[in-house]
């Protein structure tokens, strides 16, 4: 993945990409894969197994997959802020 492409996710709607989180302080939120549903400042939710599951940013490591197949890795901390903030 490009640092271009990377730095163009920070800047995208990520609500309905597919994502995994590869690593975290919160043990529990490891290995959570699933359908981005919803966004907030702080937290991503997740559609995993058929629940809703909110991962907090800034503790965690996304692996987003984009619209042609490509994965990139995201530092959650780059994510935290409104949206539609960040979208800008």
């Amino acid at each position: 993945m490009t640092q271009k492409a990377t730095q163009s996710i920070v800047h995208d709607e990520i609500i309905g990409l597919k994502v995994k989180i590869i690593k975290s302080t919160h043990p529990g939120y490891v290995s959570i894969e699933g359908i981005v549903v919803d966004e907030t400042q702080n937290k991503i939710t997740v559609l995993h197994e058929g629940k809703r599951k909110d991962i907090v940013k800034k503790v965690s490591i996304f692996q987003f997959t984009l619209p042609d197949g490509a994965l990139t890795e995201i530092d959650g901390r780059n994510l935290v802020g409104r949206p539609e903030d960040r979208i800008r």
